[in-house]
This record gives structure tokens, C-alpha cells and sequence, in this order.
């Protein structure tokens, strides 16, 4: 257990959202750091249930009890051990999950839950800033090959597992870039695409290929990838809107309301705008441009409109 009393003596509290003012000048993350010392006393609230509900709550299974303990004794960098135990990418997890863990958490029956997920990213960072991220290329080949189609979390995460197997592995996009919802799906104040960048880094030191640009089906047949490895991973997103039965849906392209599906993608594509992120490899931008958007599964879509 962390600190026996850390739930009676210490309050719940999360970052701060940083100024408006500031926030209104670029597309960087909505929260400011938060001190280590005070993290160290949130993760100490947590009282190491006999049985841990929050393991149940999320659905990768981390080791929660465990990395808030070492996060309470100052000891980082095996908490970062433990943490990549379960989960290839925290940096991810940590800022976009809805966190069912918390919603899980005993301590929430009568009193706010751990800040679990502000742990959880505050270990990535601190790991990523110390130098503890490192890659891990495998010690020896196995000769097998595998085709991951779809560069996405799932896809990223089975192509790292993969290679570190001692695999050769390659990973298929269509997109123009790697990343897939990571990429084009979630804005840069939500997860500036740094975060993604430096962790794609890593997997190419460890041996990932990535082949950007490529739809399977049209570009590469499925036949061909058989053929040409020993197995392949099929790690897809959904990017097909379910239509709704509303008035309207039956006027044409010009009038009807936009489906939401390709409204991320080509604003992430974007050129325009003045307010940049400060992410050198982010594409980003305060309005969208006429880029077209096609994909496998969805009509065409012929311009962007404002809303």
C-alpha cells in the first residue's frame, strides 16, 4: 500500500487548465504541468484494495496499485516498468482514455477516486523526459514476416509486440501519414502529435517498416500480401458513418448537414490558418480547406464545408 492515510489526509486534484488568454493563440494541450511532489501524494490516495476493482475497469488490465506505490516512494522508473507491462503506449492512453478505471476506483464509493490517468501520463512524460523510453530491438531474427494493415493504436500496438518477438514487420496506411485515429482523428489540444511522432521513432529503431499511402485492396492486393508474408494482421478502423433517418438527409450534397466522420480528417490535412500548433510535424490548422477526402468505406466527399 502507498501511503496507509494518503485517502483521508490528501484531496483529490487535478492540473490546471491553462489561461484562455493563452489558450486562444495556439492548438497546444488544455492543461498545465502539474508538480511531481503533488502527483506523488495523489497516487498515495490510492489504498491497494484486496480486490482492485480498477484492474476490472480498465480494459488493458494495468497494474494499478503497483505503479501508484512506486509513484509514492519516488521510485519512477520502475513505475514506468510496470506500466509498460500492460499498456505499449501510455502517452496515448493517459490523455485520451475515458478512464473507467477511476469509475472503478473503491475509493469513489464515499470520496473522490484516484487521479489515475494523471498518474499514469505523468510516468510516460517524466520516462520519455528522462531518457528510460528506449527502443528494444529484438536480440535475434525468428525469419518470420507480418503484414499489419492499418496503422492506428491497435495496429501500432500488435506491430510493436510483433517486432520486439523478433518478427520483421511491416505496417500498411493509406493515409498519407502514420497514425491513423492518433493522426487524423483526435486535435492537437487534445494530444499534440509529438507524442505520436516520437513513439513512431522509437518502433522505426526497433525495426517497424512503415509503408504510408498504401490501400490495401487497390494499391496492394490481399492475395499479394499473403503471398508475400507469413502472416498478416488486419487492424482497421471504422470510417463509414451510420446515417441517420432525419428530414434533410435527402437534399442534396450542397445543403445537407455534414456527417462528422470526415470533418476531423480534413481539418488535421488542413493548410490554412494562422493558429499553428507548436508541433513541427503537426498539419493543423483553425479552419479547413477544400482538400477531398475519399475512403475504402465511405461515399467521396467533394468539398469542405465551414460550418
Amino acid at each position: 500500500m502507498a501511503d496507509p492515510r494518503g485517502f483521508l489526509s490528501t484531496d483529490r486534484e487535478l492540473p490546471k487548465r491553462r489561461p484562455v488568454d493563452l489558450r486562444l493563440q495556439d492548438w497546444r494541450e488544455v492543461y498545465e504541468e502539474f508538480d511531481a511532489g503533488r502527483l506523488e501524494k495523489q497516487a498515495g490516495r490510492c489504498m491497494d484494495c484486496g480486490i482492485p476493482f480498477c484492474h476490472n475497469g480498465c480494459p488493458l488490465g494495468n497494474l494499478i496499485p503497483e505503479w501508484n506505490d512506486l509513484v509514492w516512494s519516488g521510485d519512477w522508473q520502475d513505475a514506468i516498468e510496470r506500466l509498460h507491462a500492460t499498456n505499449n503506449f501510455p502517452e496515448f492512453t493517459g490523455r485520451l482514455c475515458p478512464a473507467p478505471c477511476e469509475a472503478a476506483c473503491v475509493l469513489g464509493i464515499n470520496a473522490d477516486p484516484v487521479t489515475i490517468k494523471q498518474v499514469e501520463v505523468s510516468i510516460i512524460d517524466r520516462a520519455w523526459d528522462e531518457g528510460w523510453v528506449t527502443p528494444q530491438p529484438p536480440d535475434r531474427l525468428s525469419g518470420r514476416t507480418v503484414a499489419v494493415i492499418g496503422s492506428g493504436p491497435a495496429g501500432l500496438a500488435a506491430a510493436q509486440q510483433l517486432v520486439r518477438a523478433g518478427h520483421t514487420v511491416a505496417v500498411y496506411e493509406r493515409a498519407d501519414r502514420i497514425g491513423g485515429l492518433l493522426r487524423y482523428g483526435i486535435p492537437e489540444f487534445k494530444m499534440e502529435k509529438r507524442h505520436l511522432d516520437r513513439r513512431l521513432s522509437q518502433m522505426e529503431a526497433e525495426g517497424v517498416k512503415f509503408r504510408a499511402g498504401v490501400e490495401i485492396g487497390i494499391d496492394v492486393t490481399g492475395m499479394d500480401l499473403r503471398q508475400r508474408y507469413d502472416a498478416v494482421v488486419v487492424a482497421i478502423g471504422a470510417t463509414n458513418w451510420r446515417d441517420l433517418s432525419v428530414p434533410g438527409r435527402q437534399l442534396s450534397a450542397s445543403t445537407r448537414p455534414w456527417s462528422t466522420c470526415p470533418w476531423p480528417i480534413a481539418s488535421r490535412r488542413g493548410t490554412s490558418g494562422s493558429r499553428r500548433s507548436t508541433s513541427p510535424a503537426s498539419t493543423w490548422s483553425s479552419s479547413a480547406v477544400a482538400t477531398p477526402v475519399r475512403t475504402a468505406w465511405a461515399r467521396p466527399i467533394d468539398r469542405v464545408r465551414r460550418p
